[in-house]
């Protein structure tokens, strides 16, 4: 209770799962109402009585239908022992153990039960129900009652919801004004499908403040209720939801980009705040492009576009600074540290580089590498580190957060989390003590020699100025004997890392060109490898084509390289504003670099075309021909329930295109885009 009022809160859901405020510790709910913390009870637990209280006293079925009696007799117990408190009753029915009431959508039924609740209400407070502030929760398959047309008196509070995910799924119509309001029920921690989410956090702030601002906007502001499942992973933001909570008129974009900072001056000193709140926006973000209970060893390309990789190295690079931070910081602030900052991002980090590695190995057990073993064995140390950190966690100031970090979180294969963590399978070979040469390159799973011969010959990715700045070969042995080798390519531009060595598990080398010496053109130049009395030839091409100087120069053109141009959405040319309406970037939110909205949310939409408001990039094709445009957005559900929301795309002076999110939305859809 204290921590709410300090975080400027006010209201409070215990915890449901096998727990009772009022019976196992019944002098909670009249502390909580000497302090100013308003209690309730959660969305699916009416009448101010926990699940617990059902399991522990409740008689038959919880069904109205065949039930009634019962259940009106344990909800006036709830109301009667609670009367002479403020609260919010929860009113409506789910089925036992947060699951759906029916199969379909029974509205007779539940405007029976909430009216029933209501003459529970008058009878026992001997007032009008109007004059306890009560609340729907329309979670889940709830919504689809007031989809559907479900009427609920004017007075009580519509608390929508997200999609646990973060994204909301329903805001107030603007035209729609009613005395007991609308809130939002949002969640930080969950439990259900795709997978659970309960480890540590990996909300966005960004994000965050972009749908709750949206809810603000739209009038869903009487009560806001955020689920934080275990509260020591998500200190920070839960202080950022009560924040904003407190006063989202104040919160503008740039104090959005400097909350991280603030928030690690308040915790840790001026000194070292900007990059502790540099710490906790990376990492945050890097949980956000998929939480940690989705994560596996095939979730990110081990060979193309080197994303596996650049996955571990950011996680990395961010957990050896975070390191030597620490070592700076005074020895007063370092256990704070450690469970706020340095823990989720070393346990993170360790996670992502164990199934990269556990890819890898699978990997590399299909192409034969001696390393094969060695990379099994990374694995298993990874797993071993995981629970070293946990220990620590553990131990910090005397033991005080003892079983915080218990949650398993390695070995999910649907929404339950499993026991304890379970280690990825890894794979182990046998290797001959011969030597014998292996090769591999960007771009493909296959390694030469091939025995199928069916794979063809090994080939690079092209490369061109304007694209990646090389591509790479690995040189692997498929025995355990060390041997010589060589890399040969006649072009003086060429340039390889590596051309000679002793070879014992494997090398990495990246081929490149000097790009002043090329000629225009094609370029298909033999690269051979020799080894262990093998070869093998990869083909490299090189591709130059002539472009204006002025083309080249301009920061603001993106320029074509092997068919693709990819630009990041704040890195446009122009930006056309008009009629009020604004872009404006937010600041980390998406798996790289920032996103683009238009402001303010409620602005009505615009026709595209001419002067509408849009963002314009600009860009340099070789080739005539059919063109894909594929567009990243963040998973915003159709909040206003119409037709969809969509943008526009249209090529120079071409008619727009008109692109509706929503068309054809599914589960399987959605699903998609809660795990990305």
């Amino acid at each position: 209770f204290e921590l709410i009022l300090r975080l400027k809160g006010n209201f409070l859901w215990p915890a449901m799962w096998s727990k009772s405020i009022y019976e196992d510790d019944p002098r909670s709910p009249a502390l909580a109402d000497e302090m100013g913390v308003v209690l309730g009870t959660s969305h699916h637990e009416p009448m101010m009585r926990a699940q617990e209280d059902w399991h522990r006293h409740g008689k038959g079925p919880w069904d109205y239908t065949g039930n009634a009696a019962r259940l009106r007799q344990f909800w006036r117990e709830g109301i009667e022992r609670t009367d002479h408190f403020e609260n919010v009753v929860t009113i409506g029915m789910r089925g036992d153990g947060d699951k759906p009431m029916t199969h379909g959508t029974a509205i007779p039924l539940l405007e029976r039960i909430v009216a029933d609740q209501r003459r529970i209400i008058e009878q026992v407070t001997g007032k009008p129900a109007s004059e306890t502030p009560q609340v729907w929760a329309l979670y889940k398959e709830v919504q689809d009652y007031y989809d559907q047309g479900m009427k609920v008196p004017d007075d009580v509070t519509l608390l929508f919801s997200d999609d646990n995910w973060g994204n909301l799924r329903r805001l107030p119509p603007p035209e729609r004004h009613r005395p007991g309001g609308y809130g939002i029920y949002y969640h930080f921690d969950y439990v259900g499908g795709p997978r659970s989410s309960k480890w540590l956090n990996t909300n966005q702030i960004e994000r965050v403040w972009e749908q709750m601002e949206l809810a603000h906007a739209y009038g869903a502001d009487r009560l806001w209720i955020v689920n934080v499942g275990d509260l020591k992973p998500m200190e920070y933001p839960t202080e950022f939801f009560l924040d904003l909570a407190w006063n989202p008129d104040a919160f503008s974009l740039a104090r959005l980009a400097d909350y991280p900072r603030a928030w690690a001056s308040e915790q840790f000193g001026a000194a070292h705040a900007g990059e502790i709140g540099e710490f906790l926006t990376r990492y945050t973000q890097y949980n956000a492009r998929r939480k940690p209970e989705l994560v596996g060893p095939t979730t990110y390309s081990l060979v193309n576009f080197r994303e596996a990789q650049r996955v571990a190295t950011d996680y990395h690079v961010l957990a050896e600074r975070a390191r030597a931070v620490g070592r700076a910081l005074s020895p007063s602030y370092r256990d704070a540290y450690f469970e706020l900052v340095l823990f989720p991002i070393e346990a993170c980090a360790n996670l992502n580089e164990l199934y990269v590695d556990d890819g890898l190995d699978s990997l590399y057990a299909e192409q034969g590498r001696a390393a094969t073993n060695t990379m099994a064995r990374r694995v298993e140390s990874l797993f071993q580190r995981d629970a070293e950190l946990t220990r620590e966690y553990h131990a910090v100031a005397g033991g005080k957060w003892d079983h915080m970090m218990s949650q398993s979180h390695f070995g999910y294969v649907g929404w339950h989390d499993p026991p304890q963590n379970i280690m990825p399978a890894v794979h182990t070979i046998a290797v001959p003590e011969r030597a014998a040469l292996g090769v591999a390159v960007e771009g493909s799973r296959t390694a030469w020699p091939n025995a199928a011969r069916m794979a063809g010959e090994p080939v690079l990715p092209p490369l061109s100025p304007f694209g990646a700045s090389s591509r790479y070969i690995e040189i692997f042995n498929r025995g355990t004997a060390p041997f010589p080798f060589t890399v040969t390519a006649a072009p003086p531009w060429l340039r390889v890392s590596r051309r000679s060595g002793i070879l014992t598990d494997q090398v990495h080398v990246e081929v490149s060109a000097d790009w002043s010496s090329v000629r225009e053109g094609t370029h298909r130049v033999p690269i051979l490898v020799r080894g262990a009395g093998s070869s093998v030839t990869v083909s490299a091409e090189f591709v130059k084509r002539p472009t204006a100087p002025a083309v080249a120069a301009d920061a603001h053109r993106f320029v074509e390289a092997d068919g693709y141009v990819a630009i990041e959405a704040a890195h446009f040319a122009r930006a056309v504003e008009s009629d009020g309406v604004r872009w404006a970037e937010i600041p980390a939110l998406g798996r790289t670099l920032s996103a683009m909205t238009v402001l303010p949310v409620m602005a009505p939409s615009r026709s595209p075309g001419g002067g509408s408001p849009h963002l314009e990039y600009d860009i340099y094709l070789f080739d005539a021909g059919p063109l894909d445009v594929d567009v990243t957005l963040a998973p915003t559900l159709d909040f206003t329930g119409r037709s969809g929301l969509r943008y526009a795309v249209s090529i120079d002076n071409d008619p727009p295109r008109i692109v509706n999110v929503h068309a054809g939305e599914s589960q399987a859809q959605w699903a998609q885009w809660a795990q990305w």
